[in-house]
């Protein structure tokens, strides 16, 4: 796996196929490899995908007692989409990643061709609540014996062994905390962008994504039925194929965005929107 380094870390990512870049960032105690897999195969025949490990996850090592927060988190993308050149690109982020991409859109939407988020409120409850349960070690432990050897392997070898216990409190108490983004911030987000969500999401009701789509000025909502938070792995198959059809039907305007933003002096490294 390569490593760029930004943001003062070594980022660690994977990267797959050719054409228009887009950065996929996957969700909190998971990576880029594990929650996109059902999505490589298909979306790389048509774009250059790049999976980097967000800090403290997998194979990009950070000691969350030097702080944690998402506005680290974004800046972390965009350090890491300088280090590689990429002056525009489309983003995809799942759950945590979503909320890092959410945010990245509101700061940079000139940077952006596409925007799609999964698994996402932008209010705090029920995600805070759920996530103090599930994030908690003990927890996991006592019922989730079978994760916890799950996020052993996913994180040990780089981060450290058990170096997770510390990691998934950090992030729920940084929920508590974080600013929540507002009407106005969203509308910022003037580009074209799909929100997803399970009909069964625990973090995410339903109402709330379908708040989400209306707040952004270009936007389409997918509901998946019969599905928990777990959208991108669950139902890969509606996923992949709402995917397609945003990326067709938004291609044209995607290109138009793919010139470098003004005041930059980069070119962008392609002239197409991406469609699948």
């Amino acid at each position: 796996m390569p490593t760029v380094r930004a943001n003062g870390l070594d980022i660690g990512y994977d990267v797959h196929g050719a054409g228009p870049p887009l950065v996929m960032l996957h969700g909190a105690t998971s990576s880029g490899r594990e929650d996109f897999a059902a999505q490589v195969p298909l979306v790389s025949k048509a774009f250059q995908i790049f999976l980097p490990d967000a800090r403290g996850h997998a194979t990009t090592r950070w000691d969350v007692a030097d702080g944690w927060s998402y506005e680290t988190l974004v800046e972390d993308v965009a350090a890491f989409a300088d280090a590689l050149g990429l002056t525009t690109f489309h983003l995809l982020g799942f759950s945590m990643g979503a909320m890092t991409a959410l945010q990245f859109a509101v700061r940079w939407p000139e940077r952006l061709r596409t925007l799609i988020v999964a698994g996402i409120t932008t209010q705090r409850e029920p995600r805070l609540s759920v996530a103090r349960r599930l994030m908690d070690p003990e927890w996991i432990d006592r019922n989730e014996p079978w994760r916890a050897a799950i996020l052993s392997r996913r994180h040990d070898a780089v981060q450290g062994v058990d170096a997770w216990r510390q990691l998934l409190p950090v992030i729920a108490r940084d929920i508590a905390v974080q600013p929540l983004l507002e009407p106005r911030d969203l509308r910022r987000i003037e580009l074209p962008a799909m929100v997803a969500v399970g009909d069964r999401d625990v973090f995410v009701p339903v109402d709330h994504a379908w708040g989400l789509s209306r707040q952004l000025p270009d936007a389409r909502l997918l509901v998946a039925p019969d599905c928990p938070h777990e959208i991108v792995a669950k139902r890969p198959a509606l996923f992949n194929e709402a995917c397609t059809e945003f990326y067709r039907a938004t291609e044209a305007i995607a290109r138009d965005r793919s010139v470098a933003p003004r005041g930059t002096n980069d070119q962008p490294t392609d002239t197409e929107g991406g469609s699948l």
